[in-house]
């Protein structure tokens, strides 16, 4: 055992005495292919170097799950949680059926204060490991990002879609029940009528109707007025065109087309309800078409397509964009505006300092559903501080422990529970902002209120 042990950089230049009482101070673990080693989240005792066999690591991100590496004989793994005296920041599993040593995080200490050579070793290790883990995770958390901007494109594109559909589907049988309500109107007026109701009808055409506004009372009301005035004028259906009558906002005129119409009241009034479904269904297409346009707008101003790298940026309709993309997360959380009349324009990496914006306000959401807070709040201030731009995100969670505070911008840290997050949102936002844009963001909080706090000069330093 101890010929192997030499054989692992880690361990290569120890005396024969040291390793001999690293062999004596560890112990031999045995798994089977699919055991589970250690998991996310666990606390870090023991490392570990694999004799024989493979093993899995992998981090769990929302409902994914990230391959980091595969482990093969002469490797050691579970270092890096006793280094940092943290928490595990992925699982371990059996590939195949496999024999590892473990060693006590006392023996590791030890090694550390009395070996040079190991720590040098110790080093290399994990500033590899922790290279091709943050690349692997950094693509994962974009991904995720982006799986969340889709979702919620997709839940704001589906209700304007959703509604031209329907009225697209509609609008045919009302154009033909449009067309057959006007041919019989045609057949049953003379000429020297025809004239006098084709006034009418334009005169109506411009009356502002307001059937949706009432509520069930005054609509049940409205409903038998109409009905004795179509009685009282002798028409035969009152009962059945009242309800559709005032549907179509047209009480108040049941008098006037009375007078005009006489015993032709009935078709008439057929053709203008008719007439209302079909522009109904037509505003409905017209607004779902806005809608969607507005949506493929904000996006495209999000992603600051076909602009150079460098961009006028307008943080205001960033932040505005960044909110629309996200209102499906926010849709039970109150968000304020308070941004400053004379809010300057910055030039800057416009794509990246939303996908800031993303991460802040994605975190904040996160907050304050995990603390199940009925009364939900977020402010985004943006306002000019001296050379200085500044955009803040309040929210009313639970707040960042002190012991946490001063990591949240550390690689692969992070305040949500195992699986939900990969730690590197915010170390991601922390080199938008302060490497490639020269700005500074911070953080300040307690219960009930934390703030992060961006600060861009309003020209990126060349």
């Amino acid at each position: 055992m101890s010929a192997s042990l030499r054989a692992v950089p880690l361990f290569a230049e120890l005396s024969d005495f040291d390793l001999d009482l690293l062999r004596r101070r560890s112990e031999v673990v045995s798994l089977k292919a699919g055991e589970l080693l250690f998991a996310e989240g666990a606390p870090g005792e023991r490392a570990f170097v694999i004799r024989s066999g493979e093993i899995e690591i992998v981090k769990r991100t929302g409902d994914r799950e990230v391959l980091l590496a595969v482990r093969k004989p002469g490797e050691v793994i579970g270092e890096m949680a006793l280094l940092q005296d943290a928490p595990r920041s992925a699982t371990a599993t059996a590939r195949t059926d496999a024999e590892l040593l473990a060693i006590p995080k006392a023996e590791i200490d030890v090694l550390m204060d009395s070996s040079i050579s190991a720590v040098r070793a110790m080093f290399k290790v994990l500033l590899e490991r922790w290279q091709a883990t943050q690349s692997l995770l950094t693509q994962s958390e974009r991904m995720a990002q982006l799986g969340t901007l889709t979702a919620g494109l997709a839940h704001e594109l589906n209700n304007p879609a959703a509604a031209v559909n329907r009225a697209a589907g509609q609008l045919g049988e009302s154009v033909a029940e449009l067309a057959a309500a006007e041919r019989k109107l045609a057949a049953s007026v003379g000429d020297a009528d025809r004239e006098a109701i084709e006034e009418l009808r334009s005169r109506l055409g411009q009356v502002e109707r307001s059937g949706d506004s009432m509520d069930a009372l005054d609509r049940s009301d409205r409903e038998v007025e109409v009905e004795d005035a179509l009685a009282d004028a002798g028409i035969d259906d009152a009962w059945r065109l009242a309800p559709a009558i005032v549907d179509a906002g047209l009480a108040d005129v049941v008098g006037d087309v009375v007078e005009t119409a006489g015993e032709r009241s009935a078709e008439l009034l057929e053709v203008l309800r008719a007439g209302h479904d079909v522009a109904s269904l037509l505003h409905e297409v017209e607004e779902g078409t806005r809608r969607l346009s507005t949506i493929v707008r904000a996006l495209k101003s999000y992603s600051y397509l076909d602009q150079g790298p460098v961009q006028e940026v307008d943080l205001q309709t960033g932040l505005d964009d960044t909110l629309l993309i996200l209102k499906s997360k926010l849709s039970d959380i109150e968000v304020e505006r308070e941004y400053a009349a004379d809010l300057p324009r910055i030039q800057g990496y416009g794509g990246e300092l939303n996908q800031v914006w993303t991460n802040l306000l994605d975190n904040a959401a996160d907050a304050i559903h995990e603390a199940e807070r009925a009364d939900g709040r977020i402010v985004i201030r943006a306002f000019p501080e001296g050379e200085l731009v500044v955009v803040e995100v309040e929210d009313n969670g639970p707040g960042i422990g002190p012991q946490a505070i001063h990591r949240v911008f550390d690689s692969f840290f992070t305040t949500k529970p195992p699986g939900s997050g990969t730690g590197l949102g915010l170390n991601i936002s922390y080199s938008i902002v302060v490497n490639k844009h020269r700005g500074d963001i911070t953080v300040d909080s307690e219960p009930g209120r934390t703030v992060f706090r961006v600060e861009l000069p309003r020209t990126v330093p060349v």
